[in-house]
């Protein structure tokens, strides 16, 4: 195991312990990301196939009702691929929403380790989420091909899309650790975590362009990080344009800034699990 001494390149500042955690368990984290992706689809004849089930299931539902039920013209941008349009932003939504939601229960759930062993309980959320990502890595290779196929769209700044994941990755377990800390002591967090992601998501500009949004309303859009993400997302998918530098550097102020105050957060609240669980 890497000692906490051959880790110069992490500061030693108070509330950045954890991510010494973090890196002294590489192994531990491997074995449970591949734990908890495999234990998902066990047993299943589909197996890896229902990470892409669902979500493509979902967005044709959402495609047939607005699109050709209610006749909901696709919003500017789109074009005449209205499905790729969904489907490149609600990708960056699924993985969200995804862990925070899985995140919020997972301490309790793990309970039998974190009081009998001294586990590093911050790197659950971590594993969620790592987990997740190897689902979301599947369903973007697809949005890849189907966008390419589509479109004959293939633009050399999809380079840069791992960059939005990994930002939405501190910002994703950031709130994890807040969200599932706090489940511990309040169990109501997990059902609070399910009615603010449903609002969340109707104030990201997924269905709708960002322009769509009520002029009073508009700061939701301004004021929220998936916002970000999703533009980012589909500006790297569908088109050839440039990143914008400002929202760029926004969205990994807002994510680096979670991602702190998160591990912050569940290092204070980790002294009472014990007590609790």
């Amino acid at each position: 195991m890497t000692s906490a001494s051959n880790l110069p390149w992490i500061p030693r500042l108070p509330g950045l312990s954890f991510l010494r955690v973090l890196a002294e368990r590489r192994s531990l984290i491997y074995q449970m990301v591949r734990r908890d992706f495999e234990q998902r689809f066990v047993g299943s004849a589909a197996g890896y196939l229902w990470t892409m089930i669902h979500p493509l299931v979902l967005l044709l539902s959402w495609v047939f009702v607005f699109q050709y039920c209610l006749k909901v013209p696709p919003p500017e941008g789109a074009g005449d691929n209205y499905t790729l349009y969904l489907f490149c932003g609600y990708l960056p939504w699924l993985l969200f929403q995804d862990t925070v939601q899985r995140a919020a229960s997972s301490l309790l759930d793990q309970s039998n380790l974190i009081t009998k062993t001294l586990f590093p309980s911050e790197i659950i959320p971590v594993t969620l989420f790592l987990s997740s990502l190897a689902s979301h890595v599947i369903a973007v290779g697809v949005a890849i091909v189907m966008v390419r196929y589509i479109t004959g769209q293939f633009s050399i700044m999809l380079i840069l899309l791992p960059v939005y994941t990994a930002l939405l990755g501190l910002f994703a377990i950031g709130i994890s650790w807040i969200v599932s800390s706090l489940h511990v002591f309040l169990r109501d967090t997990a059902q609070m975590v399910l009615v603010v992601l449903t609002g969340w998501f109707w104030a990201t500009p997924i269905f709708l362009d960002e322009t769509h949004f009520p002029e009073g309303a508009r700061f939701l859009v301004k004021y929220n990080p998936l916002a970000l993400v999703v533009r980012g997302y589909r500006q790297r998918l569908m088109t050839g344009e440039m990143p914008h530098a400002g929202d760029l550097l926004l969205l990994a102020a807002i994510s680096l800034s979670v991602f702190l105050i998160g591990g912050m957060v569940f290092r204070h609240l980790k002294r009472g699990f014990a007590d609790v669980l």
